[in-house]
């Protein structure tokens, strides 16, 4: 009841793009998951092919994030999202109705352009509809995200039972109901006026050597969220022996998600510094590798009381991992905007995401090492401290940062600007 009076309490912008990104990560889950399978099972195509395929559309999405930004602080974030949601629909919609390479290739660049076009301008609108609330508004984010990141893998394994075309069509038809709402229901806001031209807002951006150093001290939150999908489903199968195992590890997380979340960000949000609490998230996220490392290896459980035993380490190493997120992520959301101008909130989110995911590449790149080298020599706890490590570094990054007095102090906003009606609406 809480969760839903909060919600209510932001303007009806808000409350739109928390449910825009519960049909987002529904409709990004329910295909992507099973992408791979359907080309080289369902189409024939050889592992070489699968891999240009989804690089390709990772690198459409990773390297033009900046573009994203950009268009976002010079035509407007609302444009930029429905345009957004838009191409996703056309992208989607061809991951059903083709089966060539050139159609495929087509479809992972119109996907993975779409990403970078509305994932920072949502943040960036969102950023600024949200005011001196900006770090309940990305933990309310961060729990509908959450909440479609489960919903998409399971809906998605249901219309497979079909076939994968129906997953297609569906996700396509969710991004063409999200692209309506947002141009019905988003409100048109005024763009500021930005001085010179975009590469100069690019050198801007980039010449912030502070901006810089928190971005590349973040590798640690990518890489070790990313083991949600890789590591941690991989130790849940090998711990139990089950396939399905690595379900578990996602239910966990949704169900803290939503009971903690809000929960942990408003404790936490006036009881200490934002550079404090980013970094105490990066040592939970650290930590959360080592109950799995202690408790794997060995034969292959016997039994389902065994396979449940040596699943819980697993687990209590997600439930770790995802309250890290729960404590690090709203305020480093809530950081990005304030390294600069607000009229460059859009530049700096998609900046931050190119060289965040320069480095989280990196990061997975040395996870997977160390997986295959723990694998070939019997020495299973590798990538489990190999992420420890990553989690800790980024932590000492950050605290150093603070102590340096190098992370932005909170904006001050006139009162005016951030009080609210009954219904949540912005008064002037």
């Amino acid at each position: 009841m809480k969760t839903l009076r909060t919600i209510r309490d932001f303007p009806l912008a808000v409350q739109l793009l928390l449910i825009n990104q519960l049909g987002v990560n529904t409709g990004f889950y329910l295909l992507i998951p099973y992408l791979a399978t359907h080309l080289g099972e369902d189409l024939g195509m050889s592992a070489a092919v699968v891999g240009i395929v989804l690089g390709v559309r990772n690198l459409s999405q990773q390297g033009l994030f900046i573009v994203g930004g950009s268009a976002a602080d010079r035509l407007g974030a609302r444009g930029v999202i429905i345009a957004g949601c838009a191409l996703r629909t056309v992208g989607f919609g061809l991951f059903a109705l083709g089966d060539g390479l050139p159609v495929l290739l087509a479809a992972s660049v119109l996907s993975g352009l779409a990403g970078a076009l509305f994932n920072p301008a949502v943040r960036a609108y969102l950023s600024v509809e949200s005011g001196d609330r900006k770090a309940e508004a990305f933990a309310l984010f961060n729990m509908f995200a959450t909440t479609g990141a489960l919903i998409g893998p399971l809906l998605g394994s249901a219309l497979l039972l079909v076939d994968f075309r129906a997953s297609a069509l569906t996700a396509a038809g969710i991004f063409a109901v999200l692209t309506v709402a947002q141009a019905v229901v988003l409100p048109a806001r005024e763009v500021p006026a930005n001085r010179g031209g975009v590469l100069g807002d690019w050198r801007e951006v980039l010449s912030n050597r502070r901006f810089l150093a928190f971005s590349t001290a973040m590798v640690g939150m990518f890489t070790l969220e990313n083991q949600l999908y890789l590591l941690l489903p991989d130790g849940a199968r090998a711990a139990t022996g089950l396939p399905g195992a690595a379900s578990a590890v996602f239910l966990v997380g949704t169900v803290a998600n939503l009971a903690l979340q809000l929960r942990v960000t408003t404790r936490l949000k006036h009881r200490g510094s934002r550079g404090r609490w980013i970094t105490a998230g990066l040592v939970l996220m650290g930590l959360a590798f080592l109950p799995p490392a202690v408790a794997l290896g060995g034969p292959p459980a016997d039994g389902a009381g065994e396979a449940v035993l040596r699943l819980l380490p697993v687990l209590a190493g997600a439930f770790l991992l995802y309250l890290g997120i729960m404590v690090a992520q709203p305020f480093v959301m809530e950081l990005i905007p304030e390294f600069g101008r607000e009229e460059l909130t859009g530049t700096y989110f998609g900046i931050f995401y190119v060289v965040s995911g320069i480095a989280a590449a990196v990061g997975n790149t040395a996870v997977g090492w160390a997986m295959d080298t723990g694998q070939g020599t019997g020495r299973d706890w590798l990538p489990w401290l190999c992420c420890l490590a990553f989690g800790l570094l980024s932590a000492a990054g950050v605290d150093r940062l603070r102590r340096l007095r190098a992370l932005p102090e909170p904006r001050p906003r006139p009162v005016a600007a951030t009080a609210t009606s009954t219904s949540g609406e912005k008064v002037s």
